[in-house]
């Protein structure tokens, strides 16, 4: 059989079809800029809802965006095989509700979900993610290509319609990522957020199927049962929110917070953020002290000076403002500054636990690092370390940079504590005493001996001074408050500390430190 000619070419394939009419321009771009836009809502919100069973941490962070960006992947994808297959026209309008009924039940699954899967572990975070951001995520990304493939009625013009289509996207992703981290998680709960973007998807979603059928009659995709069937799941999920466990009970901009009353003491209150305890109060004794470590700080404090004289202190983190009470009961005239980023946690001190701004306590809302940064030299006798993000110390706060503008704030003699978890085999703890043994001259730690041995996590208080500290009068004062507990310095320090590496502001690894081996 012989070959056909080389000068006849074979016939070009024939380009699939573009089904029905292009949309609206101006429709186009709200539907993918809308539907972009609620993918962010979903990403941010979802660090929200996951927080109070696996914490906030750079695993957890990572996780929501690597969930999120698998989740665009995925429906993009499937959103350009299908346009190819069906007419878009009648895609569009399913995708948007679907995301919708996705949406409103979330929260419910996450929270009932979430109660079984506390704890750090990363299945467990990779899991819980996945269930608060996957499905209406990838649904929503699938709107996009079914957009840009109705708009491509025009061959020629492909390369304009999808740049242009795209950038409406990114736009749309941006200002929900800026509307939500500025202005809704600050003035709105996690629930109401996703009810009204699921609410809001289903109107826009309903209106858009209306809107199809009276331009060009489409039916659509399954069964009319299918779709009373989709409904009422959207209408139960909704329901459940209002049902489903709530760990908070309130949504600061940073935290998911409750107060908790002591049932054996009637005057104690807990704290807990994001679920972790966090502090304890006595509303009537501000010299009660619950938590180990809150009397490691106060044996401390107790011997930095002559007993009843007042300090002027600095405290980097709030919480429940434990220690500043301590400290203007036991030294009256002590002037305490506290450093807080988050503002919903200093009035939720003010209305729940005692917390009474004066002349010898102010608050200050801000991020600590910003803020000591503009303190005078040598102006604090003492400095309290005690900032966490959930239970991580937050990285920036953590490095030889931050130690050294601590040393230049800590007057001549006074003295710095920091309070630190860690867990075996201890290598933050280890990081973070080289790293302010750099800048203090002095430094000891105190800790349960379980931790030391790395049979346990624990906390661990860092003690630091430019002179040398008075550990004879702390081991004593320490004997009468927690006589189990260990006091480090010296050659001990030294061997326990080993070859740790100093944290810097350009390497400073801390959630990695604190992954258990």
């Amino acid at each position: 059989m012989s070959s056909p000619p080389s000068d006849i070419a074979a016939p070009p394939a024939p380009e699939a079809p573009v089904t029905g009419r292009a949309l609206p321009n101006g429709l186009a771009a709200f539907l993918v800029f809308f539907s972009s836009g609620a993918v962010l809502v979903l990403e941010t919100v979802a660090l929200r809802l996951v927080g109070p069973y696996v914490g906030v941490t750079l695993q957890v962070t990572s996780s929501v965006i690597g969930i999120a960006l698998a989740a665009i992947a995925y429906g993009a994808w499937s959103g350009g095989w299908l346009a190819d297959r069906r007419d878009p026209r009648g895609l569009l309008a399913p995708a948007l509700v679907l995301a919708g009924i996705a949406t409103a039940i979330t929260l419910p699954v996450v929270r009932y979900a979430g109660e079984v899967l506390r704890g750090g572990a990363a299945s467990a975070i990779l899991l819980l993610v996945a269930l608060a951001v996957f499905v209406p995520a990838a649904l929503l990304a699938a709107v996009t290509p079914l957009v840009v493939k109705l708009q491509l009625a025009d061959l020629r013009r492909t390369g304009q319609v999808v740049g242009r289509l795209s950038g409406i996207g990114t736009l749309g992703g941006i200002t929900a990522t800026l509307l939500t981290g500025f202005v809704l998680v600050a003035a709105l709960r996690s629930t109401v957020i996703l009810l009204a973007l699921a609410i809001s998807l289903g109107v826009v979603g309903i209106g858009l199927g209306w809107y199809l059928r009276r331009q060009q009659p489409t039916e659509l995709p399954g069964p009319a049962r299918t779709r009373a069937a989709l409904a009422v799941l959207g209408l139960v999920g909704a329901g459940l929110t209002t049902v489903a466990p709530n760990p908070c009970d309130v949504e600061t901009a940073y935290h998911c917070a409750r107060v908790v009353t002591d049932p054996s003491r009637p005057s104690g209150r807990t704290l807990l953020l994001n679920s972790a305890h966090h502090s304890y109060v006595d509303l009537r004794d501000p010299k009660h002290l619950e938590y180990a470590y809150t009397k490691w700080i106060g044996a401390v404090a107790d011997v930095a000076a002559p007993a009843g004289r007042r300090l002027d202190a600095l405290h980097l983190g709030g919480g429940g403002f434990t220690v500043p009470r301590y400290l203007t009961a036991t030294r009256p005239g002590t002037d305490n500054v506290v450093f807080e980023i988050d503002g919903g946690l200093v009035e939720l001190g003010e209305r729940e636990l005692g917390v009474r701004p004066g002349p010898d306590l102010r608050a200050v809302v801000g991020d600590a690092r910003m803020l000591v940064a503009g303190e005078p030299a040598d102006s604090r006798d003492l400095v309290v370390g005690d900032a966490f993000g959930h239970l991580v110390v937050p990285w920036h706060l953590a490095t030889r940079e931050m130690a050294a503008e601590i040393r230049r704030v800590t007057r001549p003699g006074g003295v710095y504590v920091q309070n630190v978890i860690d867990y075996p085999p201890l290598r933050f703890i280890r990081a973070e005493l080289a790293t302010v043994s750099a800048e203090f001259a002095h430094v000891a730690l105190i800790a349960p001996p379980e931790a030391l041995a790395e049979q346990q996590g624990a906390n661990f208080l860092i003690v630091g001074s430019d002179a040398p500290l008075p550990l004879d009068a702390v081991r004593d004062r320490l004997g009468e408050v927690d006589p189990k507990v260990s006091l480090l310095s010296g050659a001990e320090l030294t061997d326990f500390v080993d070859d740790a590496m100093v944290l810097t502001d350009d390497y400073a690894p801390v959630d990695q430190l604190l992954a258990t081996a």
